[in-house]
């Protein structure tokens, strides 16, 4: 008659009993790191914007916000590829667009823009669209949007995305004009002010998630000539777009008003996919 099991073999036991088999279609475990990695990638470009517009080294702030953003719109795509979703992976996501498209944008404007200059009133203008940009990430998270294929407010890295390519287009200018153009100090800040409210606004804009790039060739040719314009000088043309999208939605909002066709048709999901997976 065999004695009592050793403790080493019990333990053996309890783990072969806890060891689940993965059922068919479940991705593996490995799988679920691999949105988590495309939002730490956002953080961590986030931080190095930070850092650098800290330094003085703005250009090199604004590129972190555009990388940033770019992580920030994969990781949501990859998570829905790999059926990795999350609320963990939401809620980890909204931490790091607020650190990305929050405090980065604030800090490259209050350094770029000299705001330090204004004293208090442009510590308060740049923390205001920290503070809008955290508002608006946590209004996706409980409320859905009001409208059909639109997002309520400026999506956080479009009004991230308009701080820097701004930085971007100043630098332009110094480079192949020789000037030794300034904005000027309350326009910085007026800007990002505004900038952060449009972002808490219910103004609608356009996510253009209506846009079918596999079936229409039409739309393929003028996306393929959009990137060719681009490339010719990014620096100019993403501040044109990114200057023009932010306006575009009061523009659209006022015409419907002013000729009587407001928007009816509800959202079938939340309006910040733009911000994140979310956003």
């Amino acid at each position: 008659m065999s004695g009592p099991a050793s403790p080493d073999l019990r333990r053996a036991g309890r783990r072969r009993r806890r060891r689940r088999r993965r059922q068919p279609g479940e991705p593996r475990r490995g799988f679920y790191l691999l949105p988590h990695l495309f939002t730490t990638g956002n953080l961590f470009f986030g931080f190095w914007a930070i850092v650098h517009a800290s330094l003085g080294a703005f250009d090199k702030a604004a590129l972190g916000i555009f990388l940033a953003g770019v992580f920030d719109a994969l990781d949501g795509r990859v998570a829905r590829l790999a059926r990795t979703t999350s609320r963990f992976g939401s809620e980890y996501d909204s931490i790091a667009d607020t650190v990305s498209f929050g405090v980065a944008p604030a800090m490259l404007a209050f350094w770029a823009g000299n705001l330090q200059a204004l004293g208090r009133t442009g510590l308060v203008m740049a923390f205001l669209f920290t503070v809008c940009a955290a508002l608006r990430l946590a209004r996706f998270n409980v409320s859905p949007g009001r409208y059909a294929n639109r997002f309520q407010g400026l999506p956080s890295p479009m009004a991230a995305g308009v701080i820097a390519t701004t930085q971007w287009f100043v630098s332009f200018i110094r480079e192949h004009h020789f000037l030794e153009f300034v904005v000027p100090e309350p326009v910085v800040a007026g800007g990002a002010a505004m900038l952060g409210l449009l972002m808490v606004s219910s103004i609608p804009y356009r996510s253009f998630k209506e846009v079918d790039l596999r079936h229409s060739f039409g739309t393929l040719v003028l996306v393929i000539l959009a990137l060719a314009v681009i490339i010719q000088e990014p620096r100019v043309t993403l501040f044109v777009i990114g200057g023009a999208y932010a306006v575009s939605g009061p523009v659209e909002w006022l015409w419907r008003r002013a000729a009587g066709r407001p928007l009816s048709e509800p959202a079938e999901e939340p309006d910040g996919s733009a911000d994140g997976v979310q956003p």
